[in-house]
């Protein structure tokens, strides 16, 4: 069976299938890669939540910077997100974003209820 939670005409924040959920990409606000990649990861907490998972059970993150030399600086935030002993897979890369003032997107897929 397949789940989708919040869903809309282009696409659902999460899908549900067989234990596993799917996050749609989320960004944040703020004007630096550390205050919008704290505000991306706060989202992903939220959807893992409504979703009956949490950081410990991410499976694969793909993260989006708009410019890798913000790698850095998105990681300190990332590496204190991440539950120790949790890391998920993950891969990065740099990607022209949806609009020009976002910095990083992270797309999550994880173990649910």
């Amino acid at each position: 069976m397949i789940e989708r939670i919040e869903t809309g005409q282009r696409m659902s924040k999460i899908v549900k299938h067989n234990g596993v959920a799917y996050l749609c990409g989320q960004v944040g606000v703020g004007d630096s890669v550390t205050e919008q990649t704290e505000d991306c990861l706060a989202r992903v907490d939220a959807l893992l939540e409504k979703a009956g998972s949490s950081r410990d059970r991410i499976l694969q993150a793909i993260v989006w910077l708009s410019d890798m030399q913000d790698f850095a600086e998105m990681n300190a935030v990332w590496d204190a997100w991440v539950p120790e002993g949790h890391a998920p897979a993950r891969a990065c890369g740099e990607a022209k974003l949806a609009r020009d003032v976002l910095k990083v997107e992270v797309i999550v897929t994880a173990a649910c209820d």
